[in-house]
This record gives structure tokens, C-alpha cells and sequence, in this order.
């Protein structure tokens, strides 16, 4: 019978891979080659899956790893900072001057550029490599680069359900709009620029993103991406609400305490918002969420209203997690929509009620349940206008727990991006688990102003498998407050008040929530216990943990993106040179990119972090040892004897240390350019 089954599987395997060929064929997602035509109108051929893939546009970027071919992916921009796992990918410069001698090392099968990368296409454009420049300018276009990367990618499925995803996020926002009357529709413009202010032109993109979120774009008869706007234009449209990315509040600041620019609308009534730069300005998977958070802030009166409201409040999906403790009868996070937009809770019940000592809550008493709610961007100023009493209620309400049972604590961090920490010793035990966030409100207690308040961006709640007293229970939160902030140092984050010189110590808004758990008594968690070693070391790799889920960010970051963590822009620093023949901009941006992609001089400008940080706490006394290195570094460089470092930076709060490394990197270019003309 064996030998006879094995005969028929012999015979017939020829005609089993002639079925499969044929099967595979009729379906899409796996044929090759794959035709299409790009933006720029050329047709291109792509013979099989790529698997060397350079992206030096971050839309495209985010486009590649949503529908789930980031392995794909070698190298990218500094300015490709979304999803998290881009901070893994080898840099290749930034987005307006990548570096080709980077690239050619690279050996990609494909690169996607745009119109401005022309000496890429130039050097590579007729080789064995692709180029291929996919642009969106509206909403469809988004649909179509995210269709056609799905196929390229053989990941065809993917792209459906996230264009799926975008049209039932616009869907919603459409119908809570059409509620308002027309005669209450806001009048909204995007603000850009530097030294003056501008806008996006009337064809673009983010002109779509404010009518689909209900708002009324200027129509100045500009096109482009970006427009320059006269006071005149301005006062004229009279915006009732204004917004920009995190790089344009220095336009605000410039502008909005001058005549015409302060007197219209949005800025007498305080309606300015700021928006993450890799939101408001890329034309990718974030559409959908980008215009319901745009519309929930433009609307916040009128969405947290009822009768805006199109959804029922409910429960639509539950993940269920494990946590081995005896008292831990269920743990689940549980996907919801209250005030028609998602939210997500981490739920954890016992088998009997439990003592908790609570930051947000103080000590209480009787507690079945506890968990960690996260309310996505839509749902933050709705959050604030309301207040946490009536959004704890309601949330509440939704997932089916009571406010004298239940200790909750309440975040803007993703529950996805939720980390878990297990520590162990003999009998001992703990769990940690943490959502944390550092990009907008990270401080450094005793440096930073206090400004306000609301419930944690770092979230910590501490379950172990013994019985805390009372005074362990408080004592854990010391351990793990200042496991919290060995981890942000650690990750060297910074003060988001002060970025240049603090570290930050937290977020201003972190709570921690201790549960006094079952088994043998213990009375000590300190940090000379054994609990509270457990509690610490928990608590530092669960930070850590968490703060890449939400934000990315590694120990070995790129050294770009350190001195963004610092808000040191090299576009500002070439903008801000000072002397005589300043020369092309963009080739002084450029060579200052070349530059910091060497490790030995990314290397330098790194150990001058450490050293302004501890010249700026007074550790430090006597620079001349460091300004001798930077003449060394200044004169390498440039390939010759530089006679005197000149202060070349206009950048204003500088650090000395940190102003001294910059302006030895300027000398130095500097000087190269000169000796080679």
C-alpha cells in the first residue's frame, strides 16, 4: 500500500505543480511581473518580490511597513521616523540629501524617490536598480500607492484592509459633520514657514484633509505645496482655527503677537494646534486618523455634544493576555468606540476583592478589578473639555465596571503598545506592566514648570504574587518611580521644556498603581529588599520596552535623531551660519549630513551630549581640554590648520558645550568648501 500510494504521488506531481501554477496565476497577490506607470510617467517592471529596498520618501515608508513588508526595507531617512521599527533600518542622510555613496553600499534592488532626488536618479537611474516615484496629493492618490505597494509587495490583502480602515475613519467624521450646520463650519488653514508665514496651495492634499474634516480651507489661487500668505490674505480669510506640525510653533511665536497676524479669529480665541510633523504632513496610512483627530480638535464643542454622536458606545473586540498569579481570575484588553472613536482598555480581575494604593486614586479598599485605559487623539480634548470624572463614568459605563469596585488608570499611550515584565526570585515574584510615551510632555521635576495636569502618559501598575503591607505598597512606588526614571535617563530622553540641557525624570503626568496581591506577607519593598529589586528591574525593562512600542526610541538611536530629541535642526543650523560667501544652503545641509553619517564624527557629537550635561550640572568646570578636541575635529575635517574656531551659529539657547561642537563641525565644512574652490 505504501509503495503504491507513493507511486500515485510520483505520477501525479507533475500535474499537482501544473494545478498550482495555474491557480497561482489566477490570483493576483502572487504574480509577477507586476507593470504599472509612476508619477513621473515612466513604466516600470518589477520581475520578482524586492528585498533590497531604499526608501527616501517617509510616506512611502510607512506605506511598505503598514502592509507588512518592512523586512524588505534597508535603509531610510532620518526623517522616516514612523512605525517604531524604521529606527532599526540603516540611515542613508536625510530626505532632501540622501547620500549616494550610502546607497551604492547598499546595492538596492529598488529606491523610491521624489521629484527632488535628481542626482540619485541621475547616478543610479540606469542601472539594474528601480527608481520609482510614487506622489499623492489627495486622498485618492493614497488609495492608489497603497493598492500598488500591496502588489509590488505581494501583500495585496494588507493594503485592501488598511484603505478599508482610512474610508471607515473618514465615513464616521463625514456623518458627525454633517450634523453641524453649514452656517457653523470653521474656517481652517495649515500654518508653515519660517520667516514668513505660508500655507499649502490650493490643490493640495492637506487642503483635502481640512475639508474632509469639515472645515473650510482658505482659496488664495495658489498651487503647491506650500504658499506664501500676505497679512492682507490673512486677515482677509480670518481663520477660526489654525494648525501646524511641532517645527511651526516658532512661526506662531514669530508672528502672533504681531498686528493683522494676532488679530483673527484662531488666535484671539485660542484655537492654534500643533499636530505630530509625520501626521499633518505625509500623505500615507494615517490619512483616516489624521483628519478625525483634526476635526474632534477644530469641533471639540460640538463632538462632545450627543447629538453628534453616530455610534452606540460598545465593546467590539477582546484580546485576551495571560499573567500566571493565583488572585488573577482574567486579563484582557477589550477595543471600544465611546464618543465614536476607538479606545482601548486593559482590564485585570481578581477572584476576591484587593487593597491598591493608587496615584491617581490614593488607597483604596474592596477593589475586583483594575486596569489602564487609553483614549485615542480624537478622544483627548474631548477628554479634557468633560473632564476625568465623566470620562471615567463613561468609559465605565461601556466596559461594564463600577466606580466603587474598580481602580482604573487612564493614558494617551497606545494599550498595543503595552509592555509586560516578569522578575522572579525563589518564591518571589512580580509583574509590571507599563504603557509609556515621551515625545510632547516629558520633564525634569525641579527644572520644568508645572502647567497642568492630566492622567499618565507613563502608566505603571505592579501586581506581585505575595502580600504587600501597607507600608510595602507605598515604599513600591518609590522603587519603581525611580526604576521609571533610571530607564528615561538610561534612554537619555529629554525634557520636552528643556530639552538642551535636562534629562527628563518623567512626564508630568505618570501614575502608579500598586495592588497588595496574595500569598506570604511582605513588609519591605525598598531598594535594599529583594522586592523591591524585583519591582525595580521589572519596572526599567518594561519602560524601556514600552517607550520603543510607542515612540521608537532605542539606546543606539541614529545621531540624528538625538539631536532632534535635543530640538537642534541641522536645517537651522545651516540656515544660521554666519559668514562671509555662505553659499548653496542645500550643499551645506548636505555636507553637514555627510559628515554626521561617519561614525567617528557622530561619535564626537554624541560624547558632547554627555559632556554638556554634566558641564550644564557643574561636574564640569574647565572646557579647554574639549575646545582643543574641537579644533582637532574642526581641522580633520577640513583638511588643514584652521587658525581660530569662529562662533559661525545664530541658534539661540545654545549650550556652550553644544555650540562649540556645532560650530567645530561648521568650521570644518566650512573651510573643506573653501580650500577646494
Amino acid at each position: 500500500m505504501k509503495l503504491k500510494t507513493g507511486f500515485y504521488v510520483k505520477k501525479l506531481a507533475p500535474l499537482f505543480f501544473v494545478l498550482f501554477a495555474i491557480l497561482r496565476c489566477a490570483t493576483p497577490v502572487f504574480c509577477y511581473p507586476v507593470t504599472f506607470t509612476d508619477t513621473e510617467g515612466t513604466e516600470i517592471t518589477i520581475d520578482k518580490r524586492p528585498s533590497r529596498v531604499v526608501s527616501l520618501v517617509p510616506t512611502i515608508t510607512e506605506i511598505i511597513f503598514k502592509i507588512g513588508a518592512g523586512d524588505t526595507v534597508k535603509a531610510v531617512t532620518y526623517h522616516d521616523t514612523y512605525p517604531v521599527e524604521t529606527a532599526t533600518k540603516e540611515i542613508v542622510g536625510g530626505f532632501f540629501s540622501p547620500s549616494l555613496k550610502v546607497i551604492e553600499k547598499i546595492d538596492p534592488d529598488i529606491i523610491f524617490v521624489s521629484r527632488l532626488h535628481k542626482k540619485i536618479r541621475q547616478r543610479l537611474g540606469h542601472g539594474r536598480c528601480r527608481l520609482i516615484n510614487l506622489e499623492a496629493n489627495s486622498i485618492s492618490d493614497i488609495y492608489r500607492n497603497i493598492n500598488l505597494l500591496g502588489t509590488i509587495f505581494n501583500k495585496e490583502k494588507n493594503a485592501a484592509k488598511i484603505i478599508e480602515e482610512i474610508r471607515n475613519e473618514l465615513e464616521i467624521i463625514a456623518r458627525k459633520v454633517a450634523r453641524i450646520p453649514q452656517s457653523e463650519r470653521k474656517r481652517v488653514i495649515r500654518l508653515m514657514g519660517r520667516d514668513q508665514v505660508m500655507t499649502t496651495g490650493d490643490d493640495s492634499f492637506q487642503n483635502e484633509y481640512i475639508r474632509l474634516a469639515g472645515g473650510i480651507p482658505p482659496r488664495f489661487g495658489k498651487e503647491g505645496n506650500i504658499a506664501a500668505v500676505t497679512k492682507e490674505e490673512w486677515m482677509r480669510f480670518n481663520p477660526q482655527a489654525i494648525y501646524g506640525c511641532g517645527g511651526d510653533r516658532e512661526t506662531a511665536n514669530r508672528f502672533f503677537e504681531r498686528p493683522g497676524w494676532k488679530d483673527v479669529d484662531a488666535v484671539k480665541n485660542g484655537k492654534v494646534f500643533f499636530f505630530p510633523c509625520d501626521l499633518t504632513c505625509r500623505a500615507s496610512t494615517r490619512a483616516g486618523s489624521f483628519v478625525s483627530w483634526l476635526s474632534a480638535r477644530v469641533y471639540e464643542d460640538e463632538f462632545s455634544e450627543k447629538q453628534t454622536q453616530v455610534l452606540e458606545d460598545r465593546v467590539f473586540r477582546s484580546l485576551e493576555l495571560v499573567l500566571d498569579l493565583d488572585y488573577v481570575k482574567d486579563i484582557r484588553v477589550l477595543y471600544s468606540t465611546i464618543h465614536d472613536f476607538l479606545n482601548k482598555t486593559l482590564i485585570i480581575d481578581f477572584d476576591e476583592p484587593l487593597s491598591v494604593v493608587s496615584t491617581l486614586e490614593g488607597e483604596r479598599k474592596g477593589i475586583e478589578s483594575v486596569g489602564n485605559h487609553y483614549s485615542s487623539p480624537p478622544c483627548w480634548g474631548i477628554g479634557h473639555k468633560l473632564g476625568l470624572k465623566k470620562i471615567r463614568k463613561r468609559v465605565y459605563e461601556v466596559i461594564g465596571k463600577s466606580e466603587d469596585t474598580a481602580g482604573f488608570l487612564f493614558t494617551g499611550a497606545d494599550m498595543d503598545n503595552l509592555a509586560i515584565k516578569r522578575e522572579q526570585f525563589k518564591e518571589m515574584e512580580v509583574y509590571a506592566l507599563v504603557t509609556a510615551g515621551v515625545k510632547s510632555n516629558a520633564v525634569r521635576m525641579s527644572a520644568d514648570e508645572g502647567k497642568f495636569y492630566e492622567p499618565g502618559t507613563i502608566n505603571i501598575i505592579i501586581l506581585p504574587n505575595v502580600r504587600l503591607s501597607p507600608r510595602a505598597m507605598t515604599r513600591a512606588i518609590v522603587s519603581a518611580t525611580e526604576a521609571k526614571t533610571a530607564a528615561l535617563q538610561d534612554l537619555d530622553i529629554r525634557s520636552s521644556y528643556t530639552p538642551r540641557i535636562h534629562q527628563a525624570t518623567g512626564t508630568g503626568t505618570d501614575n502608579i498603581l500598586i495592588v497588595e496581591g496574595k500569598g506570604i506577607p511582605v513588609d519591605n519593598s525598598g531598594g535594599h529588599s529583594k522586592m523591591g529589586e524585583l519591582i525595580a528591574k521589572a519596572v526599567y525593562d518594561a519602560v524601556q520596552e514600552a517607550v520603543y512600542n510607542q515612540n521608537g526610541v532605542t539606546p543606539r538611536r541614529n545621531i540624528f535623531q538625538r539631536l532632534k530629541d535635543r530640538r537642534i535642526s541641522l536645517f537651522d543650523l545651516s540656515a544660521s551660519m554666519r559668514m562671509e560667501n555662505k553659499g548653496d544652503r542645500k550643499k551645506l545641509l548636505e555636507a553637514l549630513e555627510e559628515v554626521l553619517l561617519q561614525p567617528r564624527y557622530a561619535s564626537f557629537v554624541e560624547s558632547s551630549f554627555a559632556i554638556s550635561d554634566d558641564y550644564e550640572r557643574g561636574l564640569i568646570a574647565d572646557l579647554s581640554i574639549y575646545e582643543l578636541w574641537c579644533k582637532n575635529v574642526a581641522e580633520e575635517i577640513a583638511g588643514e590648520k584652521i587658525p581660530n574656531l569662529k562662533d559661525v551659529t545664530e541658534t539661540e539657547n545654545m549650550p556652550p558645550v553644544l555650540r562649540m561642537t556645532v560650530n567645530a563641525l561648521l568650521n570644518g565644512i566650512y573651510y573643506r568648501s573653501v580650500s577646494s574652490q
